[in-house]
Parts: C-alpha cells; structure tokens; sequence
C-alpha cells in the first residue's frame, strides 16, 4: 500500500528529520519525548502526516528549538517560489 504525501508534510518533515539528528535523537525516543508513537514521527519525517499546532509545540520543546525553526522551511520555500517568479518576469524577451 502507498501511502500519499502531503507537499506541506515533506517539507516539514524534512526539517523535523534534520533538526531530529542534529539532537542525536532516535525517532524512538523523540516520540516517547513527545508522547506519541515511532511509527507516528515516521509519518511526519515522510510527510505521509501533517502535525497539529499541538504536537508542533511539544516537538520544539523536545527538541530544545523555537517553533521557527521547525517552520521557517515554509518561509524559505514561498521566498524561493517569489524569487524564482520574479526572475522569469525580469528575463530579457529575445
């Protein structure tokens, strides 16, 4: 069975895997930090799941961040996406 992901959920669990190693934590004991189950920190890092802004909070907390830093992806992301944009419109026509 496929599971489907979620853009959003991507990235988002891509940070959350990034931030996740850099603490030298398991996704074990991430998940017994935060009260929740492996197989659910799993889903986030696959982006198979969107977090709540709940489980954002007690993610950060575990992972002695601010919420930023969990979320600033999307900031990056939209910027690039403007950027990217911007450059299109700015291309000298032939």
């Amino acid at each position: 069975m496929t599971l489907k992901t979620q853009p959003e959920g991507v990235i988002f669990g891509r940070r959350l895997r990034e931030l996740r190693l850099e603490r030298e934590l398991t996704q074990d004991a991430l998940a017994q930090i935060v009260a929740t189950s492996k197989p659910f920190i799993s889903d986030l890092e696959r982006g198979v799941k969107v977090p709540s802004l709940t489980m954002i909070l007690r993610l950060a907390d575990a992972l002695d961040s601010r919420v930023y830093e969990l979320v600033e992806v999307f900031d990056q992301t939209r910027r690039a996406r403007k950027w990217g944009k911007r450059q299109q419109v700015e291309e000298p026509a032939d």
